[in-house]
């Protein structure tokens, strides 16, 4: 897989991104397509949905499960990874940094949901300084030293216990339910983030109940979907992905569809827009086609 040029490389798989993976599929380019374990939880989560045509009164799950049926008939994989870097080859193709190794994409879909939301007060403020998204990533530069580990989901664990065979301590919020095996030398802690404590570098953590944790470095890990975080010079306003109506955002190669792109949040939006995405990347990645 990482050795492979790809296509179009599709950033989720909820139904913005699997509208996008079918219709590149059907004209026969080569794709990928990065996602969580639950595809678009929002829709996982809906009770009942009767706006969507064809469909009515059915429930998020259910739908969820029609999409990804579709995508598995069509031999569409979804590969569990996340993407923590993209550059722009010299070339014109992109680099994609994930979890053990690098892809290589003519193009690119972003279509990751709903934008992410600062965990904390001020979190822009200290990212680079002490803050960071990937503890896996920047752990080397906290050898032997403290940190705080905030974690949206199961994910954060493995990246925790990474953090404990090198860091002199390391303390592990969870903001989800029923964590797994951490490290013996993990503290756990069970209360909510209330702030970050520093000047201009992190200093620690405040927690909800009064304590503060010192620390030198702060990692949040599992809520960072912010796209402009992980592809330099992408343009973001109101935060949301600026788009055209081909789907193309201000650097070329790249294209958005879906909730990222902003309101309404809507599947059948997310899933036009994912059909656009998909045939304008498909025609960027094979212009002679």
């Amino acid at each position: 897989m990482p050795d492979q040029m790809y296509d179009i490389c599709i950033l989720g798989c909820g139904p913005a991104g699997l509208s996008a993976a079918i219709n590149a599929k059907i004209r026969n380019k080569e794709i990928i397509v990065l996602g969580t374990e639950i595809c678009s939880p929002p829709l996982h989560k809906a009770q009942k949905i009767d706006n969507y045509p064809g469909f009515y009164g059915i429930t998020g799950e259910d739908l969820l499960a029609k999409f990804l049926e579709h995508a598995l008939a069509m031999k569409i994989r979804i590969h569990h990874s996340k993407v923590e870097l993209i550059n722009a080859d010299g070339d014109g193709t992109f680099n994609l940094l994930i979890e053990g190794g690098v892809l290589n994409s003519r193009s690119i879909i972003i279509a990751t949901g709903i934008p992410y939301k600062p965990t904390l007060p001020r979190e822009e403020a200290y990212l680079g300084k002490g803050l960071g998204y990937c503890a896996t990533c920047d752990g080397p530069l906290y050898r032997n030293k403290d940190v705080v580990i905030i974690a949206h989901d199961a994910e954060g664990e493995m990246e925790a216990n990474y953090m404990a065979g090198i860091c002199s301590r390391v303390y592990y919020l969870p903001l989800y339910k029923d964590w797994g095996q951490l490290d013996a030398k993990i503290t756990l802690v069970q209360d909510r983030p209330a702030g970050i404590i520093g000047d201009e570098y992190v200093k620690g953590l405040e927690l909800k109940g009064g304590t503060v944790i010192n620390a030198d470095g702060l990692f949040v890990l599992g809520g960072e979907t912010a796209p402009d975080r992980i592809i330099s010079g992408l343009e973001i306003l109101e935060n949301h992905i600026q788009v055209d109506h081909e789907q193309k955002t201000n650097i070329p190669g790249v294209y958005a569809a879906g909730d990222c792109t902003g309101k309404p949040y809507q599947i059948a939006k997310s899933v036009g827009e994912g059909q656009v995405a998909g045939l304008n990347a498909s025609k960027y990645a094979n212009p002679q086609e």
